[in-house]
């Protein structure tokens, strides 16, 4: 061995794995003496690390602070126990809640495994909904896309740890979290869902309570997450409620890494907390440019359109070619609710497909103060019906307009089809003259973004022969 160097190493290998004493960075200049950082390196370099991680933090738990404010809000309008189900025949704009649709009667509440143990969720039939934990994971589906196949039937969800006996005439799943969240879409309309769906603890079941069914359509109430430092606390409640296994070692490890520790009170010093405030605007940023204008090409449906897609080569956990798409997953839960196959990868006929936008066919923003046209092909590939729905950049959550439902569908009959049987919708602060009924009204000053859901699509939809229109400038 020689003094400083290694005999038979060349000098470009010993450049290559050695550190110079100075090199200038985007935080700054790092300084060294012989390899050894300097106090201000060390400082700088934490700082870094520590911002590094909470933004990690932000975008990785979007999906644990979303369902948390949802429960949140659920509970300040009533919906607090299990047996109590929030039901809305069709949903308003006056509710923040992420990127709802209009045209489905639905229930939703949360399951307290922990304060009711196994409990059995009976569905009507005709009905879709799902299961998901409350790290946002999907736990199952029920009614048509579920085991019944739209028949109806009896899911028994069962807590972690759970050691009883699991008795035979349920479809029986079991969540790793003691919350879970409960979606059900009532296909036969409000009524059927009031009287077919029960939710009840199994060791209840020889003589169950009633539901409780509670109105929420056309309540002000929020359901989405902070984007402030607020957010790490929806993330640290969801931590200390739920058992440790519930999520991985890695994951509870980026968590530690800012303060947020099963068994212990997350209170941030001065300094994390001043990172924290910082993590949370670039993370909000970062999800927001993800959502509206990701750079991967594979979360859009066609190479030459605007139109993105909610679902990463049709998985239910964001994987392509065995990678984990992050900015796909990123997408999704910063605009959207609810992870299920059926959404992901149902077969034809089956689930629903959406595609959003919040750009102009020239790739412009789209302008609450301008008019636009988007054309529908004829024979929309929808076996069940095709929906429109107009939402607020900033709430991601129905544009609140003069209408209480921003949106267009066939299901009301009034939408005019052109003579060569295309479809066109117009937005705009006012409808175009003679075409009011295929209009959906904006708001100067604020931008929008739009969502085509397709429920039941068709094979069309998934072989790309029939597709929308863009999003046109129009002046007719």
């Amino acid at each position: 061995m020689t003094p400083g160097g290694s005999e038979g190493v060349s000098a470009e290998t010993l450049a290559s794995i050695s550190t110079p004493d100075r090199v200038e960075t985007r935080i700054g200049v790092l300084e060294f003496f012989d390899g050894l950082p300097s106090s201000t390196t060390v400082e700088a370099v934490y700082e870094n690390l520590d911002l590094l991680r909470g933004v990690e933090v932000f975008l990785r738990f979007i999906p644990a602070a979303s369902l948390y404010a949802m429960r949140e809000g659920q509970r300040s309008v009533g919906v607090e126990r299990s047996n109590q189900i929030g039901v809305v025949d069709r949903m308003t704009s006056a509710s923040i809640y992420l990127t709802a649709n209009t045209d489905t009667s639905y229930g939703s509440g949360f399951l307290d495994l922990a304060r009711f143990g196994a409990t059995v969720v009976e569905v009507p039939p005709n009905s879709l909904g799902f299961v998901n934990d409350f790290w946002f994971r999907w736990v199952a589906d029920l009614g048509n896309a579920g085991p019944d196949r739209g028949a109806g039937g009896k899911y028994l969800i069962v807590p972690p740890g759970w050691d009883g006996d699991l008795p035979d005439g349920y479809f029986t799943y079991k969540s790793p979290t003691y919350t879970n969240w409960l979606l059900v879409r009532a296909l036969d309309g409000l009524d059927a869902l009031r009287a077919g769906l029960r939710v009840y603890p199994l060791a209840a079941s020889a003589d169950p309570s009633p539901v409780e069914f509670v109105t929420i359509a056309g309540r002000a109430f929020n359901t989405v997450h902070a984007n402030d430092f607020h957010f790490f606390e929806e993330v640290d409640a969801v931590v200390q409620e739920e058992p440790l296994e519930a999520l991985d070692p890695e994951a509870r490890g980026l968590l530690a890494a800012v303060g947020i520790v099963k068994g212990r009170t997350f209170a941030p010093d001065a300094r994390m907390l001043a990172l924290l405030v910082e993590a949370a605007a670039i993370g909000n940023a970062t999800a927001r440019a993800i959502a509206f204008k990701p750079r991967d090409p594979r979360l859009y449906f066609y190479p030459d359109s605007s139109w993105k897609m909610a679902w990463v080569a049709d998985s239910l956990e964001f994987l392509a070619d065995g990678a984990r798409v992050l900015d796909g997953r990123t997408l999704f839960f910063y605009l959207a609710t609810g992870i299920s196959p059926a959404m992901a990868a149902a077969p034809p006929g089956v689930g629903s497909r959406y595609a959003w936008t919040a750009e102009d066919a020239d790739g412009a923003w789209l302008d609450g103060a301008r008019r636009y046209r988007l054309r529908l092909p004829r024979d929309i590939p929808a076996k069940n019906f095709w929906s429109v729905a107009v939402y607020d950049t900033q709430t991601r959550s129905l544009l609140q307009t003069a209408d209480p439902h921003p949106s267009l569908s066939n299901l009301t009959g009034t939408v005019r089809q052109n003579p060569d049987g295309s479809t066109d919708v117009y937005f705009g602060p006012a409808p175009p003259e003679g075409r009011e009924s295929n209009w959906i009204q904006t708001i100067a000053g604020k931008g929008w973004f739009t969502i085509l859901r397709l429920y039941g699509p068709l094979e069309p939809w998934f072989d790309k022969t029939w597709r929308p229109g863009e999003i046109e400038a129009a002046n007719d």
